[in-house]
């Protein structure tokens, strides 16, 4: 489908007309991001991995709880045609692109001279390299529009380091590179390109991770909140993803025109220190 051009702009609804494509939003940040720029009126094509009848019943549900058009796209954006070809489907599909959102990565946790090579290939390839590939495949297209909004999931470790992240960091790092690059290649041609670093944010991954650590170290979920989690986040309460679906929006608004090539924290604090 076309969509039409662009109609009056209300208040509650900045971006009526708008698509945006957000990476890794079947769940989690990516899926709060989601529901943020579709309760603004944007049309969403969704992306990521998990039970196909589950990604439908949240397709449908955010279609119809915000009155927009949702489309999902199961592209493995490791494999930079997936990355390549799930821009293009989404140019194809809705006539128009004009956010993206790279959001999608993996973790993993280990001593660097333990590191396995794979996962290292597999981070950079999905936290770095497949943001690469989409904004590449949809910078074209934003230019011949005159507009764009580029928004890319970093994490405070964009920013800085901490032990036994070596993939992770260095991804994070060269995602807010990649953010101040775009920005200027973008800054003539109405693009704006934006790194959000989150600290740690409350999603039911972190809840799990929480489980997790305190049977293994025989503490309560507090203290693994307290000293663990947020040992490093001043303000010692998580974020959650609906602020940060809410700088999205303004950031992917007319209001976040001259707002590009900055990194910024919604991490309690974490950063300033």
């Amino acid at each position: 489908m076309n969509i039409q051009p662009l109609a009056h702009h209300g208040a509650a609804r900045p971006l009526a007309g708008r698509v945006a494509l957000v990476t890794g939003s079947t769940s989690g940040i990516g899926l709060g991001i989601a529901r943020a720029l579709a309760g603004a009126g944007a049309h969403i094509v969704l992306n990521g991995l998990g039970d196909p009848a589950e990604i439908e019943a949240t397709r449908a549900d955010l279609a119809a709880d915000a009155g927009v058009e949702v489309a999902y796209d199961g592209a493995n954006l490791i494999d930079p045609a997936g990355a390549v070809m799930m821009v293009g489907n989404a140019l194809a599909r809705f006539g128009r692109l004009d956010i993206l959102v790279n959001n999608a990565g993996i973790q993993f946790v280990s001593p660097i001279e333990d590191f396995p090579a794979e996962r290292w290939d597999a981070i950079i390839a999905l936290n770095l390299s497949s943001a690469f590939h989409a904004i590449r495949t949809a910078f074209g297209p934003m230019k011949a529009a005159g507009w764009g909004r580029i928004i890319n999931v970093a994490s405070a470790h964009g920013l800085v380091a901490s032990p036994f992240k070596s993939a992770y960091v260095a991804a994070k790092h060269g995602i807010v590179g990649l953010t101040k690059t775009v920005a200027l290649e973008g800054a003539r041609f109405g693009i704006t390109c934006n790194a959000i670093c989150p600290g740690y944010v409350w999603t039911p991954l972190v809840e799990g991770q929480i489980e997790d650590t305190a049977r293994a170290r025989g503490i309560s979920r507090e203290a693994v909140i307290e000293t663990v989690l947020l040992a490093a986040q001043p303000s010692k309460k998580f974020a959650t993803v609906e602020e940060l679906g809410a700088l999205a929006v303004f950031l992917a608004t007319d209001a976040g025109a001259s707002i590009t090539g900055t990194a910024l924290p919604v991490d309690g604090g974490w950063v300033a220190q």
